[in-house]
C-alpha cells in the first residue's frame, strides 16, 4: 500500500473523519448464546484503530481507504481476550461514490459490504448478501451448514469526535425456524488522532 497522498474529503469521503483510535463501552450484541440455547444481550467494550492509505489503483479506478483493526470485550471479561475481533479495510471510490467495508472475522467468514455515499455524508448504509459476487459474504463449510449469514446491513453515523453504528447480520441457523437477526450497536469516542 502507498502512503496517503491527498488527505481530503473529496478523496476519502466520510472515511477521513474516522482516521485515528476509537473506544466505546456502550456496545450491545444481541445473538444466540449456545451455552443457554437461547438469544440474549451481551454488553461490550470496543476499540477500533483506522490508518489512512491510498490511492490504490485498479486500472482507472482509484480507491482511498482505512486499514482497520477492531476488538471487543464483554463488559464482564475486560481482563480476558476479546470475544470478537476483525481486520480489514474501509474503502472509498470517489469517482463512483461507492463506500466499502472489506473484513474478516476469525470464525471463518469474509464480507465485502458496500453502498453509495456522497463524500460529505455524515451517515451511510452498507450491505452484503450471501451469493452476491459484488458486495457479498463468504463463510466456511461449518458456518454454511449451521449458522449461515444470508444478509448483512450496517448504518454508520459520524459526528464530532464520535461515530456510531448499527449492524444486522441475518442468520439461518440449523434447528431454528425462521431467521435470526444478530444485531450489534455501539457509539465510539476518539481517544487518539491518526
Amino acid at each position: 500500500m502507498t502512503a496517503p497522498q491527498d488527505l481530503t474529503v473529496s478523496n476519502f469521503g466520510p472515511l477521513l473523519a474516522l482516521a485515528g483510535t476509537w473506544e466505546g463501552s456502550d456496545g450491545l450484541d444481541f445473538s444466540y448464546h449456545h451455552a443457554e440455547t437461547s438469544t440474549g444481550d451481551t454488553p461490550y467494550f470496543e476499540r477500533v484503530t483506522f490508518s489512512t492509505f491510498g490511492p490504490v489503483d485498479n486500472g482507472t479506478q482509484s480507491l482511498f481507504g482505512l486499514d482497520y483493526r477492531m476488538a471487543a470485550w464483554r463488559m464482564t471479561e475486560l481482563d480476558q481476550d476479546p470475544f470478537h475481533t476483525e481486520v480489514g479495510y474501509w474503502l472509498y471510490d470517489p469517482a463512483a461514490s461507492q463506500i466499502m467495508r472489506c473484513f474478516m472475522i476469525p470464525r471463518g467468514a469474509v464480507l465485502i459490504a458496500g453502498g453509495t455515499c456522497a463524500p460529505d455524508a455524515t451517515s451511510f448504509e452498507i450491505s452484503a448478501d450471501l451469493g452476491s459476487t459484488n458486495y457479498g459474504i463468504l463463510e466456511n463449510l461449518y458456518l454454511a451448514q449451521n449458522a449461515s449469514t444470508e444478509r448483512y446491513v450496517a448504518t454508520i453515523t459520524i459526528g464530532d469526535d464520535e461515530w456510531s453504528y448499527e449492524e444486522d447480520s441475518v442468520l439461518r441457523m440449523k434447528g431454528r425456524d425462521g431467521l435470526l437477526h444478530h444485531t450489534d450497536r455501539n457509539t465510539l469516542k476518539r481517544v487518539a488522532d491518526a
